[in-house]
């Protein structure tokens, strides 16, 4: 037998991620609180998080500095995808529509943490904190 570790011991590397954010308004324990729930996403389902791309602008432009950062970095070699705490962080909805698809465009998934559905364990949740989960308030 040969010295070569199993499958089950060999180092493995995860899938890397990109991060978008639309953080316009609040302050740095809001935008840090939005990073965690990137992170604890990514670490639950064995994603490397490489990056989190944040606009900060409230205009609506499609191709603003941090989403063509974004875009840029969907074109590494082996990029995964993107990830987002929300639908609304790719902005307002004509500008989100188009953002999402220039993701898919890019070859990229387009990870959702929290996605507009309601899964089968929020259904069971109080309809105060389901509409609030439903209105992507991030």
């Amino acid at each position: 037998m040969d010295d070569e570790l199993i499958t089950e011991r060999r180092p493995v590397t995860f899938p890397p991620v990109f991060g978008y954010l639309r953080h316009v308004t609040g302050g740095l324990p809001r935008h840090a609180a939005l990073v965690d729930c990137l992170t604890a996403y990514c670490d639950r389902h064995e994603l490397a998080l490489c990056a989190v791309f944040t606009e900060r602008d409230r205009s609506v432009v499609i191709r603003s500095p941090a989403f063509v950062g974004l875009l840029d970095a969907l074109e590494l070699p082996d990029t995964y995808g993107a990830i987002v705490p929300a639908l609304s962080h790719l902005g307002p909805r004509s500008l989100g529509a188009e953002r999402k698809r220039q993701v898919t465009a890019a070859g990229a998934r387009l990870i959702v943490v929290r996605p507009l559905t309601p899964t089968p364990r929020s259904a069971s949740l109080p309809s105060a904190s389901l509409s609030f989960q439903q209105q992507g308030d991030t």
